[in-house]
């Protein structure tokens, strides 16, 4: 794209972002979808059950900055009025909560608590551990550094959940469905008569396509089998505030 206007800068994400939401009405049904890089930074605010916020990143991220989640939260989610929908895809590495809604579900439509994954935070307190015993000063000033965050996101997991439970809920219908749990990644893929495209996205536009008429939960089961014994990330689904999710799915 060489129009500077539609280059996937963080002033034109952010700009895109705002033109969606304003004048938003009830009954508006607004529709988002990120498929790009996604990262992760510590987390300032308490609210993350593994300590870190999660982001995307433009392509000028490097001096603009990424786009972190709770930026996004206020930006799409919080400026919703009470009877609009907004559906939103994040097709990107660490996007389990990109949005910070405070739901998670299962494939069976039942709620589910967020936690930090306890291998995760093993193979952390693992290699913070072979730092601080074999590594130079920086490595053990470090290892040090990583071993605390892990410990203290531990300790605070009961604590984000209640703190993203109070500041992030919503007034409107919000859902989430993201590529992949906060410590996974999301892959590339090339499917005959989709061509380059993100996994999830395949398995969201194949799902709608195939499905017929689904509920979000069995909208969630189709997309995570699509991807089932190709690729480790796993599909995650979350809401604004508690939902059944065994009603049909609807743009």
């Amino acid at each position: 794209q060489r129009d500077p206007r539609f280059q996937p800068t963080r002033e034109n994400i952010i700009e895109g972002m705002l033109w969606l939401v304003s004048e938003a009405q009830p009954n508006d049904s607004l529709f988002f979808h990120y498929s790009g890089h996604g990262s992760q930074n510590v987390d300032d605010d308490s609210d993350e059950v593994d300590g870190s916020d999660e982001t995307i990143c433009p392509v000028d991220y490097e001096s603009a900055g990424e786009i972190v989640d709770d930026e996004m939260n206020a930006i799409l989610v919080q400026q919703l009025p009470r009877g609009a929908r907004l559906t939103a895809i994040f097709d990107s590495c660490h996007s389990a909560t990109a949005l910070d809604l405070p739901f998670i579900y299962d494939c069976n439509g039942q709620p589910k608590q967020q936690k930090y994954s306890r291998k995760t935070a093993g193979m952390d307190l693992l290699q913070s551990g072979l730092s601080l015993k074999g590594g130079n000063m920086f490595d053990k000033l470090s290892g040090a550094k990583k071993a605390y965050s892990t410990l203290s996101a531990l300790a605070n997991e009961g604590k984000a959940q209640d703190i993203t439970a109070q500041t992030r809920s919503t007034q409107a219908d919000a859902i989430m469905f993201s590529g992949c749990k906060d410590y996974q990644t999301s892959a590339d893929t090339n499917v005959s008569g989709y061509g380059a495209t993100g996994a999830a996205s395949y398995a969201f536009i194949n799902a709608v396509r195939t499905g017929g008429n689904l509920t979000f939960a069995e909208l969630l089961a189709k997309m995570r089998d699509t991807l089932y014994g190709k690729y480790e990330q796993k599909i995650q689904m979350s809401t604004g505030f508690p939902t059944d999710m065994n009603i049909p799915f609807v743009f």
